[in-house]
Parts: structure tokens; sequence; C-alpha cells
């Protein structure tokens, strides 16, 4: 005697051993000796033989039409062997019975499973939506197909244009564009992106690295709505000086701005004079809501997102030719040794006569001429003075750098025609520290004023080597000073605005808008740390990408630079570190020659191979 069973989800034939009721020993077509259950029996037949059996059930089964199979089926549940009976007119035979099953089994859209060889048609509705889907995803195997085909060849189908964006920067895993991308990425085994810009999907490298933050940071782009004008600003006293502003030639956020006059008694009074938007931007206003949510102004090579509106900056900004309302520090210094005597903090209106620009001033005001002197040029007298009394302060905190060790250099970026120009500056020059210096000066001292006064701030801190933003005074360690408070860049950053807020509560002598362990402050400094730290990545990651179109720019074949450890090396007259594995063990500082093998500037990586060591020093980028 034989059987037909189920086991694992597929139907086999056997020849009965032994029958124990509730398990059988069956040998299968095979030969293989097995124990099944009673229940997975679907029937029990004669003839043919085992292997005989399964052929013939499955060459007939291959000719059943499933589709009229479920319409002699009807619409209520059924066993196969009363279908078998209906669909051949006649009492079925075993093998005729096992196709029947086998068909059933085989058809999960038309036929739902209701027990052991216990079937129910699908409902119409449900088969059509069935049908529809297979078709559509017949549809899509072959659309799928064809963008493989076309992506690995190195072409991009009109489909995927049309969803450039969607991959490029926000893809969904369940298209047919990404699956096709996906798997011819698997067949060439190169990236996503690298693979669309080998079929030409990324017309600049500089717009993808761009948009990829836009889309992250500024996903409803870096315009402005409307927004209602300022509040209305009190009437303030006017102050006696004439201030003037030191920045490069791109800022339009002039947020600081200095006076010198002479005093009655001999000394010099010194004012640094920082824009007031708190006055007028209120917190809970449309105008703050937008700095809260932006945070800070974001800078990179030739472009920067102003963190307020240009109308907003406009009505602030301590712009040459006007009287602007500002957050004023008076410094009494002692004349001829420019030791601080005393400061006093105020809120007036100061006549802004101009704004001095780097590019220009830096020709007459620099280290060679303060010590040989040269031609007279505008504000001569006071700049020296606050030179002399930047290093000063300078050296309260400790900080004097020492000749012995060579200057540290700063880099600019200029484009212009999608060129770039690399500008490189000494750190520590006349213009950097008198402006450092002061805004050091205020940010502690304000830091200090805030701290004694109980009134809750944001400061920034330096211990154990971490920088971070806290709303306790610490010391910060890099500045050798004992606080520092963000205040003097209210128009560029979010905390700058709410720490100018809480100042202007102590020079008015009223409650602060932020009471201590407010919400709203934590809120705040969590939101600006991650978005400062997010900016100064981009800022970072778009110099990088910079100086790699320099080189390419140049035609650059070769870079010198230092090695500062292991097999890292800082080029030379860039503001760049790459790694080297190829470079042999050398002691940190020595100069080496590097081959460049690939700029990528997708990666923003350059890859360099080890060329020789240089034996005297050589500054200089080759080609």
């Amino acid at each position: 005697m034989y059987l037909f069973y189920e086991e694992d989800g597929q139907f086999k034939a056997g020849s009965i051993i032994s029958d124990n009721d509730s398990s059988l020993q069956v040998d299968t077509q095979h030969g293989k000796r097995v124990k099944i259950k009673a229940v997975s029996v679907m029937m029990r037949f004669a003839a043919p033989a085992p292997a005989e059996f399964m052929a013939a059930a499955q060459a007939l089964r291959e000719e059943i039409e499933i589709d009229f199979l479920w319409e002699v089926a009807g619409q209520e549940e059924f066993g196969f062997a009363d279908l078998a009976n209906e669909y051949f007119g006649h009492a079925p035979t075993p093998i005729e019975s096992a196709a029947i099953l086998m068909g059933l089994h085989d058809s999960p859209m038309h036929f739902y499973k209701k027990g052991r060889g216990r079937y129910k048609p699908a409902p119409v509705e449900a088969l059509t939506a069935a049908k529809a889907s297979v078709i559509r995803k017949q549809r899509e195997a072959e659309l799928l197909a064809a963008y493989v085909a076309e992506l690995t060849a190195f072409h991009l189908p009109v489909a995927l244009r049309e969803s450039l964006d969607q991959l490029l920067y926000a893809p969904d895993k369940n298209t047919v564009v990404w699956k096709a991308l996906d798997t011819a990425c698997k067949q060439t085994g190169l990236s996503a992106i690298r693979l669309l810009d080998r079929c030409g999907a990324i017309a600049s490298s500089h717009d993808y690295h761009l948009q990829l933050f836009l889309r992250e940071h500024f996903a409803r782009g870096t315009g402005f709505d409307e927004v209602e004008a300022p509040a209305l600003l009190p009437d303030l006293p006017l102050a006696e000086v004439s201030a003037f502003s030191i920045d490069d030639a791109s800022t339009t956020e002039i947020d600081d701005a200095f006076s010198v006059r002479r005093l009655a008694n001999g000394n010099w009074q010194v004012g640094v004079h920082i824009a007031a938007p708190a006055l007028g931007i209120t917190p809970g206003c449309e105008l703050d809501r937008i700095a809260a949510q932006r945070l800070s102004t974001v800078y990179y090579p030739g472009g920067k997102i102003t963190m307020l509106p240009h109308s907003a900056i406009a009505d602030f900004t301590l712009i040459e030719g006007s009287v602007c309302p500002a957050l004023s520090m008076y410094i009494e210094i002692a004349d001829e040794t420019f030791q601080t005597i005393g400061h006093v903090t105020r809120l007036d209106k100061v006549a802004i006569a101009a704004n001095l620009r780097h590019e220009t001033l830096e020709i007459d005001f620099n280290r060679n001429k303060l010590l040989q002197g040269g031609q007279p040029y505008a504000f001569q007298n006071e700049l020296n003075l606050l030179w002399h009394f930047s290093g000063v302060l300078e050296a309260a905190r400790g900080k004097t750098p020492d000749p012995k060790l060579p200057p540290k250099v700063d880099y600019n970026f200029r484009i212009e025609n999608d060129r770039v120009e690399i500008i490189d500056r000494l750190r520590g020059n006349p213009i950097d520290r008198l402006v450092s210096e002061l805004m050091i000066f205020v940010n502690t001292e304000w830091g200090k004023w805030l701290a004694e006064s109980d009134t809750m701030a944001f400061y920034r801190t330096q211990q154990n080597g971490k920088v971070k933003m806290s709303t306790k005074p610490a010391p910060h360690v890099g500045l050798g000073v004992a606080q520092y408070a963000w205040s003097s860049s209210p128009l560029r950053r979010y905390v700058d605005l709410v720490n100018q807020r809480q100042l202007l509560a102590l020079v008015q002598n009223v409650p602060p808008p932020y009471l201590p362990r407010s919400d709203v402050l934590y809120t705040v400094l969590r939101d600006f740390e991650l978005a400062y730290d997010a900016y100064s990545d981009f800022q970072r990651k778009m110099e990088r990408y910079w100086c790699l179109r320099w080189l390419q720019q140049e035609r650059m074949s070769s870079v010198s630079g230092g090695v500062i450890k292991e097999n890292l090396v800082r080029l030379q007259g860039l503001p760049m570190v790459v790694h080297v594995p190829s470079l042999p063990e050398l002691a940190i500082g020595t100069e080496v020659r590097l081959t460049i093998e690939e700029i990528d500037l997708l990666g923003v990586e350059l890859s360099c191979s080890f060329q020789s060591r240089i034996e005297s020093i050589d500054n200089a980028l080759t080609e």
C-alpha cells in the first residue's frame, strides 16, 4: 500500500511499512525510511508505485487551468477530493486527486487554505487585486532589469534622472529606481554616489555637498519669509565717541566696533560697542523663532547662510555712517602703561564713522609698519593704542606668543568664477590680536558680571582638553580666563543674543527674561551645540574640498608637508592634513615630499604616497 502525504510544505509519495494509527513508518520514493504523522497523510492508494505516481500527478497538474479550476470551485469551502470530482466530472483517480491538490497548494492567490486538504476560493475583488499586483511586479521586474542593464553600462536611465534628487539625498528603498541602483552597485562594486557620478548624474561635486548639507539642516530652504519688524527701540543717549569696526570685506553682520577717547584725567577710554539686536528681537517673537531655529550663521568658503533675515540685520548692524544702538563697555586704561583701571557697561547709541576691512587695513596696520613706521592712514593713532592695549591683555592671560616657536598660520578662501584663491595669514597679526583680545576681555568681564549676579547665561568652557557650552561659569583653560560668556556676536549666534538679553536686564536694572534653571535655556544649549558642531563640520569639509579643487586647478602632482604624528602629514601652504599609509617611520616635524595619487572630490579625500624626505625646510608646494 502506498500513501500521498505532506511534509514541510511539500507533497511526497511513499510505501507504507507499518501503520500505528497516529504515525507510520514509510519508505519514500527515493528509498529513505522516515516516520510521519497520520495527520500528514492526504490519501492512500494501491497503484502505481510512488515514483511513477508523483511523475504522473505532476504532469497532470501542469495541464490544469487554475483560473478555470477557480470558476469550478464556486465560493464555498471545499475538500480537494470533492473539487477533483467536480473538475473531472467523475470519481477521481488518486493521480487526479493528487494533481488537483498540488494545483490548489501552488495557487494561494486563487485559493485560501482552511485546513488539511481544505480550501476556499478567493473573492473576486481579492483575486482581481492580486492579479494586478502580479502584473505590476512583472512589469517592475522588467523595468528593474532594463535599468540595471543601463546602469552597469554607465548610462543613466530617464526614470533615474527624474528621481535623481531622491536617489542622492533621500533614497526610498521601496522604489524600483532605488532597487535598480542598489542591484547595479552590487554588480559593479561601486557605491551609489560613485555609480551615479560614472553615469554623469552629478554635474557639480560642490553642489552635491552643499545640497546634502542643506537638505539635512535647511529642508525648507535658506531664504526667509516676510517677517514683522523688530519691536520699537527705546530712546537711548548718544555716546560721545566716534567708532569704527574691523571686519573682512564679506562681513554684513557687523557685531562689534571700537572707539578711543582721551579722558580729562589724562587716561584713555577704550569703547567696545556690540550691536544690540536684543532690544528689538524679544523672546518668542517671529524673529526670535527664526534665530532659535537656525541658531548660528553658517560659514563656508564662497558663501554663508545668515541666522537672521537681511532686513533684521540691517536694523542693527554697525554700518558706516549710521548711529546704532549698542551695548557698550567703556574701559579706562592708564596712559603709557595701558593697564586696565576699570570699566563700565552702558546701553547707548553710537556713531559709526567707518567700517575698516582687513584686505585694505592690513596694508598699513601690520607688524612691520608698527615697528618701523610708515605713511599715515585713517585711525592710525587709535589702532596703535589698541594694539598696545591688546598686548597687555594678552600678557595678562599668560598667552604671550613664544618668539622661539614658528607663528601659526590661518587661511582665508576666496572663490570667484569657480576658481579658488587660498590666502595665508599669520595668526596673532595686529588686526587679529586687537580684535580677539578686546572680544575676550568683554566676554570674560560680562561673564563675570552675569555669574556674580546669579543671572543664568551661556558659558564657553574648556577643561581637561574638552570645549563645551554650559549654563554654569567655569574656566576656559585655552584662553586663560576664569569664565567666558559668548556675548559679542548677537547677530551671528543665538547664544550671544540670549546672553545679551540677560546683560540688558542687568544694565537696565530689571528682572532678566530667563530665570535660573530655565527649561528654555537648557533646550537652546542642547540644540545650539548640535547645530554649531554640524555647521563647523560642514565648514571644515568645504575648506578641505576647496583645497582639493586648488590642487586640481594648479595641476599639482606633488606636495610637501611636515609629519605631525605616525603617518599623518600637515601640508605646507594649505589648511589640510593627509593620511599617508606609505610614510616610513619618521620623527615629528620631519619635512617630506608626497606624490599625489588621487583627488576624490566626492569623498573629499586626497590620496598621497611618500616620495622623499626633505633635508632642508621647503615651504613651497611643488608642481
